[in-house]
């Protein structure tokens, strides 16, 4: 098994490479890639030191998978290049996932779709995923009518360039901006860039991916919103069903779903937080309530680390199903 990580010196790279050593993914050959720039430095994996090469070497040695995570204009150029040469491709970025012929996967809700002959698969958008796995095993019980959605995103969600601003800021130092304004003992109203209705790029992502892996029926509205926390995206989440709810029912619903973990004693002051979520693979539900204000809705409050099962981590189980497919 060849496995190929292209942008394997970025933030959610060298993740991938992590959470492939803890997985203990077969991998007989590692084959890192990244830019130019980037081509010489040595990455280890498994104990091992490796030069990273370029895309157009890496394509010669034919991988059996290659993971990226090299942002939207390197996969459009890339991609089809890997796939003409027999590679899996499984990609990070948003360049493939609303191509209609192309499979945008998160392996618990919609892994049965991929076949042998899917060439390029998506990975969905960080904050899309953790959505999704709360509401897929609701929206099959109860019909999901409309979803209202403000997430709070953390700045590792920017790239290391948003991890360096926010760290900067805390330490009075000059450097490179990743947002229009200071980010540290602040919350900017804008992930993304913004079209021409007010919507920002990120909320369109949220609206479009959500509804492409469960629904095109779902009615649903964002407001993406940056803070100043390292890891971990926060959402709250307002959902109308089609149909009533029993709310204890519910709660042993969310639980049974996989890779979902319900952390709801508000008695405690027990709720997902990022500090809980980082690090781990799990989505975090809490704060789960009826919506008082109208009949057959529920407020709660999902929280998950987004370098890994918002990114790394999703793309490594597409791998693994895949694998398991043959």
């Amino acid at each position: 098994m060849k496995i190929a990580v292209v942008g394997t010196t970025g933030l959610v790279g060298r993740k991938i490479i992590k959470i492939l050593e803890e997985r203990n993914f077969p991998v007989d050959e590692f084959i890192p890639v990244a830019s130019e720039k980037s081509v010489g430095k040595v990455v280890t994996f498994s104990g091992k030191e490796y030069k990273v090469i370029a895309a157009e070497e890496a394509i010669g040695q034919k991988p059996d998978m290659a993971i990226f995570s090299a942002g939207a204009a390197a996969s459009l150029e890339l991609a089809p290049e890997f796939a003409k040469a027999g590679t899996t491709v499984i990609d990070n970025s948003s360049a493939w996932r609303m191509k209609e012929n192309i499979p945008l996967i998160v392996p618990e809700i919609n892994g049965d779709i991929l076949t042998k002959n899917d060439r390029i698969i998506a990975n969905p958008n960080c904050s899309t995923i953790q959505l999704v796995m709360v509401l897929s095993p609701l929206h099959r019980r109860y019909g999901i009518k409309r979803v209202v959605v403000s997430t709070y995103q953390a700045v590792s969600g920017s790239g290391a360039k948003g991890v360096n601003q926010l760290q900067n800021e805390r330490e009075g130092k000059e450097g490179e901006k990743a947002y229009p304004h200071q980010i540290d003992l602040n919350v900017i109203p804008q992930a993304g860039d913004f079209s021409e209705d007010g919507y920002t790029t990120e909320e369109i992502k949220l609206v479009n991916e959500t509804r492409k892996i469960l629904d095109a029926d779902i009615r649903l509205t964002a407001t993406a919103v940056r803070v100043p926390v390292m890891t971990g995206h926060s959402e709250a989440v307002n959902i109308e069903f089609e149909n009533d709810f029993d709310f204890y029912d519910l709660k042993r619903l969310l639980g049974f779903m996989p890779g979902v973990v319900v952390f709801d004693m508000p008695e405690g002051s027990m709720y997902p937080m990022p500090v809980i979520a980082a690090g781990k693979d799990d989505v975090f539900v809490g704060r789960i309530r009826r919506d008082m204000s109208q009949p057959n809705s529920l407020n709660l409050w999902i929280v998950s680390d987004n370098l890994r099962k918002g990114a790394a981590t999703n793309a490594v189980q597409i791998a693994e199903y895949l694998l398991k497919m043959g």
